[in-house]
């Protein structure tokens, strides 16, 4: 299944909430996002960590393969007066200069990375004793709730789609960490519950994986179709409250 997000990269910026400010609050606890700090985000996409950093005062270059979602993401920092660094290239291949970053980060995007390729890469631009922290923020479905019912739809449409039935947790992160010789790794996760109407749902679903980034137009049209007709029916409340989790890893780089 071949995944673009920039196909659904208006959809992206409009309907992916991005992380709440809670998490932006708890990394700070952690040394993660203090003004001054150099910031290195990868798969940035519309930029919502990057842009997140930056509002805080530290100087953020958000880095993305896409062209499409780096457009979105200028466009919502120039709406907000908010300046981040955005460049083409790949979290493999950051073409940022040897020790250049006091924290690199990587949002809802790890999965994506060739990751032992993304350790060396990170592992490069890192400060000595620099930090790392790969962060989530994914719905959950639980029996009977709104996302349960949404990814099954999704299957429906696009059994090639396999991310479906996740609990928010990411073990297999912190072996690629060690096995990098990352130091002092921790972790936190909790649950939050987001707001949407039946329209930024559906938005927000068509600017995931499994439908806009993967399905032609007109079969998301009729998927989309299909999933208004859902939420009429099942969930007619006109304000769903969405449950989410919000998982993050925390490292400090390995000893030079």
């Amino acid at each position: 299944m071949k995944i673009d997000f920039g196909a659904t990269a208006v959809d992206y910026a409009k309907h992916r909430a991005g992380f709440p400010s809670s998490l932006f609050n708890k990394l700070s606890e952690y040394g993660i996002g203090l003004p001054g700090q150099n910031i290195v985000d990868l798969g940035t996409g519309t930029g919502t960590l990057a842009r997140g950093f930056a509002k805080r005062g530290a100087y953020a270059i958000g880095i993305d393969p896409s062209v499409s979602l780096l457009e979105q993401a200028k466009q919502l920092s120039d709406s907000a007066q908010i300046k981040v660094d955005y460049r083409v290239a790949s979290a493999e291949n950051t073409e940022l200069p040897d020790a250049s970053a006091d924290v690199v980060t990587a949002g809802q995007c790890w999965h994506w990375f060739d990751r032992p390729q993304a350790v060396k890469e990170i592992t490069r631009i890192l400060r000595a004793n620099g930090l790392i922290a790969i962060a989530h923020f994914d719905w959950i479905p639980l029996k009977g709730n709104v996302v349960e019912a949404t990814e099954q739809l999704i299957q429906a449409h696009n059994p090639a789609w396999n991310l479906a039935g996740g609990n928010g947790l990411y073990p297999q992160w912190l072996q690629d960490i060690g096995e990098g010789g990352f130091r002092d790794i921790r972790t936190f996760s909790y649950d939050v519950f987001v707001s949407y109407t039946h329209e930024d749902w559906r938005g927000r679903i068509r600017a995931s994986a499994g439908v806009g980034a993967s399905l032609t137009p007109d079969k998301v049209e009729k998927f989309d179709q299909e999933l208004a007709q859902l939420l009429e029916t099942k969930y007619p409340t006109p304000i769903l409250q969405v449950h989410h989790r919000v998982w993050a890893a925390i490292a400090k780089s390995p000893q030079p």
